[in-house]
């Protein structure tokens, strides 16, 4: 088969052309130098690609609108910027536009069979637009006539709750404080963010592990850390910049050991296009240690190695740090006698990792002074995922690598202030302390009921209870597991909005009357009646810093995510509402004085914000060993052993990006890192299992999920016509990209205590797609 050839803005694919080649064996390298330009030149054209990827993440530009890794104090080169950060920006300052002549084109019908890469490639929306009960395509509308709208349905509520408030991690803190506060203005806490789709967990199990969500360490401890364990992540095409600082870390003597079912690109090998050995050379070796993980093994991994652990301080007596547990830690009695019972047999069974691995590990922790243990959604997105963060937090608390240079928990995050929202309170479950200074600070009172998160959302529009939707950024349809279900939950309210950049699936999954509003994206220039603004947000260790947009934008009908939010409350609360929603509008520093008064470590906000390097948050347990738990102490978490076993006949699938897309925006139809150009609906299996199911080569197969339904009766979920890619998954697992396979994540089915969708463990089985000839 030879690869098709599309336009990026017109065409059309066919999964069927998809063309299978050689993995890569590196990450980064100047091919993805070229392939960053490359997508450039295409979007934006030469000299706007120069002058935006110049400015990317530097101290007087804009911060990368893609991930949240943070930058090495002292700033960085001027050009330095990775593959998928410098797509992102290419998508987001994109000559291409989408104006009422495009609406007037297409009706919405036309819209909903594209895909959602043909979507996201057609430009920047510039004007709002409507679609009203009958119509079927989108029309212009004003933006005083939208605020009215949006009022109206608003203001026509039964109560508060029947409206949700989403919110995508690519929100400045800015605008996400003052949306929380329209929100809770307004007279519910309906909040659901992407953080309840990815790192809940995290937030859940570190909050009872040691009192604080976020991660404990710095990029300096980083680099400065003996041995860095990454479990459930892929740095090469989620977090690139990571390789650099690993790349520094093995430098420093660091020994790094990569937790993962797939073997990724990225944590093989890095090639940093930067340096000569990244040009002309091989790269630097990242892994020393691959642990090829079964699906749901990881949480059974930790408690061996806390097992092997507590044998190892009986013979020597110096592996525990007996000084920090006695001083810092509650439940240890606990989990030693729980730890001591575990079964090593049961650990192999459960990982699929051979006991001499699992030892060699074990002596490795050992032997390290300074352990940071970094993790993403490979861990967060299981059933028993707070359980297993919980335990991998405990064989860190059992060395005492918290509080300490070069050790603690490393949480990567996603979006690229996903942390920084929940920071600035969107959350559905805000602490009484923040509403009481919200209160205080405005003058208002605001709910203390706990409102929805993202799967209660998508129940309560399913069941009718919600009737208005409104999502500040991101692609809820897409993001959201069962799909189905997920549209037919937005179809039924009165109202939908979306406040967006670019279009994509949602759309085009709309209520009864839709509005899209157009915003200016993290690169473009934003004026307002105080001149010149500048927008800050939070990276994934607690660093807040300031972002600079340069670029003209896209039409002059864009309009600020602060000053919709502003000017959408003053029409929905009305004039007598006691915040200053307008001078709000006119300096940004306005707002930040306030979340300086409300926001805890926010202090002094507009003169630290400017300081080179921005200000980092606190962080008790790192800054004092001081823990903020609910017996003052950092607890051992003490759980019933878990793992996902694997029936038989079927597979465990987890969904994954490919290295062409960043959360649900595709960039492209290629994952050159594992061998696919062309399309999408591929499924990665063993070739082993392949062979036991008689699966022909390149079969096409439809992907069956089964589960348990509320009634206890076998439900399915199905996602149709899948290429099988043989590929080096453990025996049993199998890997397919999402969004595609999100119909088959069953909404019920979540993490236990963050309600988090288990995309990373859903059991299916594979059966013949239509048309096809082999009978497995």
């Amino acid at each position: 088969m030879s690869r098709p050839k599309h336009s990026h803005v017109n065409a059309d694919f066919d999964e069927h052309d998809v063309v299978v080649t050689e993995r890569a064996s590196e990450a980064a390298g100047v091919k993805a130098v070229l392939v960053a330009l490359r997508r450039g030149w295409e979007q934006m054209g030469l000299v706007r690609t120069a002058a935006t990827l110049t400015r990317l993440n530097q101290r007087h530009g804009y911060d990368c609108p893609g991930c949240a890794w943070p930058e090495e104090p002292g700033g960085r080169r001027p050009a330095e910027f990775c593959e998928n950060g410098a797509k992102a920006v290419a998508e987001e300052a994109t000559k291409r536009t989408v104006g009422p002549e495009f609406f007037a084109a297409h009706s919405v019908a036309d819209l909903a069979a594209k895909p959602e890469y043909w979507l996201s490639q057609q430009g920047r929306l510039t004007h709002p637009v409507v679609l009203r009960p009958g119509d079927t395509h989108y029309r212009p509308i004003s933006w005083d006539e939208s605020y009215r709208l949006i009022a109206e349905h608003l203001n026509a509520l039964d109560h508060p709750d029947q409206a949700v408030f989403y919110t995508s991690g690519r929100t400045s803190n800015e605008a996400a404080f003052l949306y929380q506060l329209l929100v809770r203005s307004f007279g519910t806490n309906n909040l659901p963010d992407c953080s309840n789709m990815c790192h809940e967990s995290s937030g859940t199990a570190l909050t009872e592990s040691i009192g604080v969500g976020k991660g404990s360490v710095s990029v300096l401890d980083l680099e400065h850390a003996d041995c860095i364990l990454i479990a459930g992540q892929n740095p090469g095409t989620n977090h690139p910049r990571m390789l650099s600082v690993l790349e520094k870390a093995k430098a420093n003597g660091a020994k790094i050991i990569a937790v993962n079912p797939l073997p990724e690109a990225g944590l093989m090998r890095f090639k940093d296009p930067q340096k000569v050995h990244g040009v002309v050379g091989g790269g630097v070796s990242i892994a020393d240690e691959f642990v090829q993980i079964r699906l749901g093994g990881d949480m059974a991994l930790f408690a061996g190695l806390g097992k092997l652990l507590l044998e190892a301080h009986d013979k020597t007596g110096t592996v525990l740090d007996r000084a920090f547990i006695d001083e810092h830690c509650a439940g240890f009695a606990e989990y030693e006698a729980q730890t001591r019972a575990v079964d090593l047999d049961t650990v192999t069974e459960a990982t699929g990792v051979p006991r001499a691995q699992l030892e060699r590990v074990a002596q490795t922790l050992i032997a390290s002074q300074r352990t940071v243990f970094c993790w993403a959604m490979g861990l967060t997105q299981h059933r028993h995922a707070v359980a297993t963060i919980g335990e991998a937090t405990n064989v860190l608390l059992m060395r005492g690598m918290i509080g300490k240079p070069g050790a603690g928990v490393c949480p990567v995050r996603g979006h690229s202030n996903v942390q920084g929202d929940r920071t600035m309170g969107i959350w559905e479950k805000m602490p009484t302390a923040f509403h009481d200074a919200l209160d205080s600070r405005f003058g208002i009172t605001t709910p203390r009921k706990h409102g929805y998160d993202t799967v209660e959302a998508i129940r309560a529009m399913r069941d009718g209870q919600a009737k208005t939707f409104l999502a500040m950024g991101g692609n809820f349809v897409s993001a959201s597991p069962d799909t189905e279900v997920t549209e037919a939950a937005l179809r039924n309210c009165e109202l939908t909005v979306q406040v967006s950049t670019k279009l994509n699936r949602s759309h085009v999954v709309h209520g009864r009357t839709a509005l899209i509003l157009p915003t200016l994206g993290r690169t473009d220039r934003d004026v307002q009646a105080g001149g010149k603004q500048l927008v800050s947000v939070e990276d994934s260790m607690s660093m807040v810093h300031l972002s600079r947009g340069r670029l003209r934008p896209a039409s002059d009908q864009l309009r600020s995510e602060v000053a919709i939010v502003c000017q959408l409350a003053r029409t929905v609360l009305g004039p007598e509402h006691p915040v200053p929603w307008e001078s709000f509008v006119e300096d940004y520093d306005r707002i930040r004085d306030a979340i300086a008064d409300v926001v805890p470590g926010c202090a002094d906000y507009n003169t630290r914000v400017r300081q080179p390097d921005g200000f980092q948050l606190p962080h008790p347990p790192r800054d004092s060993r001081e823990f903020p738990t609910v017996t003052g102490k950092a607890n051992f978490a003490v759980n019933p052993l878990e793992w996902v076993p694997i029936p038989p006949g079927r597979l465990v699938l987890q969904t994954l990006r490919s290295h062409d897309q960043y959360n649900t925006t595709i960039y492209g139809l290629d994952d050159r890192y594992r061998g696919v150009k062309g399309g999408r609906r591929v499924v990665f299996v063993n070739p082993n299992d392949i062979a036991a199911m008689g699966i022909p080569d390149d079969a096409r197969v439809d992907l069956i999920s089964e589960f348990t339904g509320d009634d206890g009766s076998l439900q399915e979920r199905r996602a149709k016509d899948f290429l099988v890619v043989p590929f080096s998954t453990p025996m049993g697992n199998a890997a397919a990209y999402y969004p595609e396979t999100n119909p088959l994540v069953p909404l019920d089915h979540t993490a236990a205590k963050s309600n988090t969708p288990v995309s990373k463990a859903v059991v299916i089985r594979l059966e013949p797609a239509a048309g096809s000839a082999w009978g497995g």
